[in-house]
């Protein structure tokens, strides 16, 4: 089987404090080794919803990334919806999540989680 290369231009970045919640919730579920594959789906108030869930190994049309000791996962047709954004993890007293800075969106809505 050929290695995924791991790309060297980075389409989405992960700030440290993300990357540390990431590697946080992967102990939790006992999935260290896995990463995180991130995409965007039909769907939600602006026509388009984020999506994050840890998978063992990526697809063969995914493109692999590598920040702060995690593993990323974009499946290609997400890629163009993707391209540019942030990924910080919020703790405030108004509630703690991850905060997607999208540079590309036209429009998004007050919930953080539907794009367009």
């Amino acid at each position: 089987m050929a290695k995924q290369k791991v790309e060297t231009k980075q389409i989405v970045t992960i700030t440290e404090n993300a990357a540390g919640k990431i590697m946080e919730l992967a102990r939790q579920d006992k999935k260290e080794k896995f990463g995180l594959k991130l995409y965007v789906f039909p769907g939600g108030c602006s026509g388009f919803q984020y999506g994050m869930d840890f998978e063992e190994k990526p697809e063969k049309t995914d493109i692999v990334l590598e920040q702060h000791g995690v593993k990323l996962f974009v499946d290609k047709d997400s890629s163009e919806f993707l391209n540019g954004v942030k990924i910080d993890f919020v703790d405030s007293i108004q509630g703690s999540g991850f905060k997607i800075d999208n540079p590309n969106a036209k429009s998004s809505c007050g919930c953080g989680k539907s794009v367009c």
